[in-house]
């Protein structure tokens, strides 16, 4: 009878010949994410990724890093034993002494279809040699606890009590990796972490104002980075300088077209990071309605300026729902740190809603080289690296 973690995924389990893959991918994530904790392997069963733990291992601690890695759909502590009724029960038994409970059930699944007993059988037994041994009561409606019954093959079998639900998704770097503004307010950093629940790693890239504005936003944006890097292990935070580019508008561009035209700079520089980076496509925290940069005329404006896919896992999503899951993610309690971020200097007080292309191309081409002014600012961009854990 062997302790490990039991770890089951449900969206990998449908990519039949890939399935593979996203297996031992979700294997390595699991690997990065306990790191420095004490166990003994990690090992792909069909179906399942199981931990098998040391006498020293830390459930606890590793329960809550297991709990952020994408790809899980829940997992639970058990008993890794011979496909034998006799250890099973021993080994359910093992499991219910260690809680205090009132009630129970439980519920098997045969994988192995050559086991001598049919999965109502194994059930029965099971749940009758359990109530023998703790006189804790059979409840099949609303249990405490349900103990779960693997046959998984020839050799192994699996008793586990419970099941804690994991962050599903699919494992990091399986769907490639996209650029994302990453602008330290509230809704980039929760799309950023719907783009890699997607299991697409992300590059980040924050527009800062320095020194007209304080080094603030600069410092959230690596808090932020440094946040979502434990979902994908290693990130990278481009802090790129936009003072010049935004005077040059102020100066010489209409005011309702200023934050339309920052956007257009913005992304052109993204773009560009792109490239360097081998990444597929821009990630944006952009709403529909949100502000007025964001009507549904101005996105497709800004949009214009580049040649690549633009993500935006936010669009339908209101203001109260990304906050809320801004809060399960904890960036909330980073992005409500006071700073004025570069979009919100020089701000006109009645910006355009709904601008023409036209018009907007017409006021851009007033400015100096915007390929200049573009590499300017890449030129002039700090890099930060960030590792899980580190």
């Amino acid at each position: 009878m062997e302790k490990c973690i039991i770890v089951h995924y449900h969206e990998i389990g449908l990519k039949g010949k890939n399935r593979r893959f996203f297996e031992d991918k979700l294997k390595e994530s699991l690997k990065e994410a306990l790191f420095g904790l004490k166990y003994d392997f990690v090992e792909r069963i069909f179906g399942r990724i199981i931990i098998k733990l040391l006498e020293e291992s830390d459930f606890k601690r590793m329960k809550e890093k297991i709990k952020n890695v994408f790809g899980v759909a829940n997992f639970s502590l058990g008993y890794s034993v011979e496909p034998d009724i006799e250890k099973i029960q021993v080994a359910a038994g093992e499991l219910m002494k260690q809680r205090k409970l009132r009630s129970f059930k439980v519920e098997t699944k045969r994988a192995w279809k050559e086991f001598p007993l049919t999965s109502p059988e194994i059930s029965s037994k099971v749940g009758g040699y359990l109530r023998a041994k703790t006189k804790v009561k059979v409840d099949v409606k609303n249990p405490d606890v349900i103990c779960f019954i693997e046959i998984a093959n020839p050799k192994r079998a699996f008793v586990y009590l419970g099941k804690i639900k994991g962050l599903g998704g699919l494992p990091v770097s399986t769907g490639g990796r996209v650029v994302a503004l990453l602008s330290g307010g509230i809704d980039s950093p929760v799309a950023c972490f719907l783009t890699l629940k997607r299991g697409v790693g992300v590059v980040f890239v924050h527009f800062h104002s320095y020194p007209q504005t304080p080094k603030a936003s600069q410092e959230k944006a690596a808090l932020l980075a440094k946040l979502l890097t434990q979902y994908q292990f290693r990130s990278k935070l481009y802090l790129v300088p936009f003072l010049n580019i935004q005077k040059e508008i102020i100066t010489k561009c209409p005011a309702k077209f200023r934050v339309i035209l920052y956007r257009r700079f913005m992304f052109r520089i993204a773009e560009e990071i792109t490239k360097k980076e081998r990444a597929k496509a821009l990630v944006t925290g952009e709403s529909i309605g949100q502000v007025a940069s964001q009507t549904i005329e101005n996105i497709g404006v800004i949009e214009e300026a580049i040649g690549l896919s633009v993500f935006r896992p936010l669009i339908g999503m209101d203001k109260e729902e990304i906050i809320d899951l801004a809060k399960k993610i904890k960036s909330f309690e980073i992005s409500i740190l006071p700073h004025q971020d570069c979009c919100s200097l020089f701000i006109p007080k009645h910006p355009a809603t709904k601008a023409s292309l036209a018009k907007v191309k017409g006021a851009e081409n007033k400015l100096n080289n915007i390929e200049k002014l573009t590499n300017e600012a890449l030129r002039g961009a700090e890099i930060k690296t960030f590792s899980y854990g580190k």
